[in-house]
């Protein structure tokens, strides 16, 4: 009757241990999918300011229909927030540019389990096209 009782105890701490390992993997896959969400909202949010530059006149401080001297200055005072680092590609935009790209960088760990976060966002005067890198 021992044995039996021993069996059942270490059955029962390796259903434990098993049980642990999946709720840790489960948080951290979670938290990466929050970061990612939570960068993609940011991003759309400059992306709308990119826009609205664009349209806005120049005597208004705006492009005046071109994406030409946005700085990522004009689109966010926060570059960095807590949920990652946002860069413009170019910074400042040249005046023949059709599109800008807006970069952010998250905070947890992508899916390949090295590298942070990443998304790509692309802005031209009427669509907005978003990659997710990692």
């Amino acid at each position: 009757m021992g044995s039996q009782q021993l069996m059942l105890i270490v059955i029962g701490v390796v259903i434990a241990g098993i049980s642990v390992a999946i709720g840790v993997w489960m948080f951290i896959d979670q938290s990466t999918a929050t970061n990612r969400d939570e960068i993609s909202n940011d991003l759309m949010q400059y992306a709308a300011q990119a826009q609205k530059y664009y349209r806005r006149p120049a005597v208004l401080g705006g492009g005046n229909n071109t994406f030409g001297g946005l700085t990522l200055d004009r689109i966010t005072s926060k570059p960095v927030n807590a949920n990652g680092a946002y860069t413009l590609s170019p910074d400042p935009v040249p005046p023949s540019a059709a599109s800008v790209s807006i970069s952010g960088v998250g905070r947890e760990t992508g899916t390949d389990g090295s590298t942070p976060v990443k998304l790509t966002l692309t802005v031209w005067a009427d669509s907005i096209l978003i990659v997710t890198d990692n």
